[in-house]
């Protein structure tokens, strides 16, 4: 029986999920295996096609080597060719900083060092004419400097070349004749916007990385073939749609948040089976805590993010610790709380949670690894959320009195708690964290989080949802199937998917509507191409078009969807004067002028199959009939504990529903229950 699987690398665990012909799901995680994330999906592979064999059909995995290449600074070593004069435009960036008044703050470095800034004499016009030709003598020296340093990688960025890509293609060919063997990222290809930051910065991000990621697929390609995997490998964007591993190769700039992405993308095909109009979306793993927006089934994107930063303090306007990359992704809000993440009296005696993990290697305290330092998985063991029989079906056993010990002696001790009271405190001031990811995608976007359904999964999400919810006053939780693995299934979900954009500036009142048309055929017919490329059937293209706009005279624009048909300058206007009242609370007045920035259209390929099987029946597994838990309202209590099949009826709190590869704390006041798709729904009363 054939298999769809989807494989997603985490930074404590490596998760795979199997879904065969007749709907059947099989998962298995995996510790990940850096360096080489490529040990752990073999190896997770053998196990899991020993236990469901068939020939596969598809491979859908969500890699995190491009944003880790950045992070750890092990790109490939890397020149920018530029029009003279802007070579050091990823020095300037956009003057923001990620906090305020802090005169010591450094900004990151470069990922080109300014002797590999390399300057062209050309200039094009904003309308895309010829200010001053490319002077082909000027590539000389470039040519020779490429040469002589041995550069593996180059990014091609040229002034106004998204209004005339023809010097950025003069250059190009220059270079890979001359050059062959180089890699290169042309601007006009990448990200042909107005803007000259963010094109410049995404085009270097791409070339940075890209012999990295390049090796990686195709080292993964072929180690899938000596499997006996002869199914094409795809890879989720950042954008939430999957791509081939050739496009991913080529841009991989465009997979450089693929992981994150995926439980969002999962999400969003359960929200449209239980019709769930608002969902936000909690994924809490071994690292880090993320939360997404879901609504009327389609996840909300952003039209640039931050690579390399560090995880985000929750807050939209504290932006610039990282490199800018402005390509399509799903709008996330990420913070450092995670099972992993280290709990820690800082230098004043205040305890702090994260954003330091311990990781796969050594992991927290209880998993015998070598850790020592206590984490909020150590704190879960401690207050008895957690079996100490083990995680994952009991193969990873879990010490206890090792996390009783580090959790009294770093944590208790110092704050004259005792080791309960240390532990569950850890754990509320990791939840005030969460709170900040979830009301940062939902306040700060103009949403009430009250008119939402939670949807938590991750290891650690279903653990949390409660508490977090009660603090935000969301009356409905749900825990999907396959909570600890969601984002691997959330692959299985997703369906290929391309963006294309161009920019166009222009008052809409002074607008022609016959040009803002043209372009939005042009994007469409363009798209349309690579769909079929792809294999997708005319029959199986679906497209979303929408337009970024802001009032003239903003910095800053919002982008907004546009209805089938025949599009109007009005018909844009009102749209965003809608979105505007949304986000923000209000609308300027009736004839206040609005620009239109830019126009993109988003392909979608359907599969002639149904991604999301019918039904997720609840998997069976032994575990203990009760456990002693300890509650901050009674302390330790002895405590219910079932599966998710054993769930045959509404059941009041406090209970422990365990599960192969995550574990969902009900507290005192909530009632859980299992719905038709398989779903444990959480409700007040």
């Amino acid at each position: 029986m054939s298999l769809r699987i989807g494989i997603d690398i985490g930074g404590t665990f490596t998760d795979l999920v199997a879904i065969a012909a007749d709907g059947g799901v099989t998962t298995h995680k995996t510790l990940s295996t850096p360096p080489d994330y490529g040990d752990g999906i073999i190896e997770g592979l053998r196990v899991l096609l020993a236990d469901q064999p068939g020939p596969v059909v598809d491979v859908l995995h969500a890699t995190t080597v491009g944003s880790n290449t950045v992070l750890q600074a092990s790109g490939a070593k890397t020149a920018l060719i530029t029009t003279r004069g802007f070579r050091d435009i990823l020095e300037i960036r956009d003057l923001r900083m990620p906090v305020l008044y802090d005169i010591g703050w450094s900004k990151p470095r470069a990922l080109v060092e300014r002797r590999l800034r390399l300057e062209v004499t050309e200039k094009v016009r904003p309308d895309g004419s010829i200010a001053i030709p490319l002077d082909a003598a000027s590539l000389e020296p470039v040519l020779a400097m490429l040469r002589a340093e041995r550069v593996v990688s180059v990014a091609i960025c040229l002034l106004h070349s998204y209004a005339n890509p023809a010097h950025e293609q003069a250059v190009a060919r220059a270079v890979h004749q001359a050059l062959p063997d180089i890699a290169i990222s042309v601007s006009s290809d990448i990200l042909p916007e107005i803007k000259e930051y963010p094109r410049t910065s995404t085009t270097v991000i791409n070339a940075y990385v890209q012999p990295t990621v390049r090796a990686y697929i195709t080292a993964l390609d072929a180690r899938l073939r000596a499997l006996g995997i002869a199914a094409p490998l795809q890879l989720m964007q950042s954008n939430g749609g999957l791509a081939s591993a050739s496009f991913a190769a080529d841009c991989p700039a465009h997979i450089i948040e693929s992981g994150p992405a995926a439980g969002v993308v999962g999400a969003a095909g359960l929200a449209r089976r239980l019709g769930e109009a608002r969902i936000i979306t909690f994924d809490m793993g071994g690292t880090t805590a993320k939360a997404g927006l879901v609504e009327n089934g389609e996840v909300l994107r952003t039209e640039a993010i931050e690579v390399g930063g560090g995880v985000m303090a929750g807050s939209r306007l504290l932006v610039g610790a990282g490199y800018m990359l402005k390509l399509p992704a799903i709008d996330l809000a990420e913070v450092g709380a995670g099972g992993g993440s280290i709990c820690r009296l800082d230098s004043a005696g205040a305890p702090k949670v994260g954003p330091e993990s311990a990781g796969a290697m050594p992991g927290p305290v209880c998993y015998g690894r070598g850790g020592t330092a206590p984490t909020i998985t150590d704190c879960n063991l401690v207050l008895g959320y957690l079996d100490p029989g083990g995680l994952t079906g009991g193969s990873m056993r879990l010490d206890l009195d090792a996390a009783r010990a580090a959790v009294g002696q770093q944590l208790g001790e110092p704050l004259r708690l005792s080791i309960e009271a240390a532990a569950f405190g850890m754990l509320r001031l990791a939840s005030a964290t969460m709170m900040r990811a979830i009301r940062a995608v939902s306040v700060e976007r103009g949403r009430d989080p009250r008119q939402f359904s939670l949807l938590a999964f991750g290891g650690n999400g279903p653990l949390f949802a409660a508490g977090l919810a009660a603090e935000l006053g969301i009356g409905r939780i749900i825990i999907p199937p396959l909570p600890g693995v969601f984002s691997a299934f959330g692959l299985l979900v997703a369906e290929a998917e391309h963006h294309g954009r161009q920019t166009i500036r222009v008052r809409l009142d002074q607008a022609e509507p016959g040009r803002i048309g043209r372009i939005l055929d042009d994007l469409t017919e363009a798209a349309a191409q690579r769909l079929s490329r792809d294999g997708f059937a005319p029959d199986r293209h679906r497209f979303q078009r929408a337009a970024a706009a802001r009032y003239a005279g903003q910095s800053s624009e919002i982008e907004v969807a546009l209805p089938d048909g025949a599009i109007t300058p009005a018909t844009i206007a009102a749209r965003f004067a809608d979105e505007h009242q949304t986000t923000y609370g209000f609308r300027a007045p009736a004839g206040e002028p609005v620009e239109l920035v830019g126009l993109s259209v988003m392909a979608r390929g359907l599969s002639e199959q149904p991604r999301l099987p019918g039904r997720i029946p609840p998997f069976s597994q032994a575990v203990p009939a009760s456990r002693r838990i300890w509650l901050p309202d009674g302390g330790w209590v002895e405590t219910l504990v079932t599966d998710r099949a054993g769930l045959t009826k509404p059941t009041a709190g406090p209970l422990i529903v365990q599960e192969y590869d995550a574990t969902c704390l009900v507290p005192r006041g909530m009632t859980a229950s299992v719905d038709d798709f398989g779903n444990i729904r959480l409700r007040l009363g």
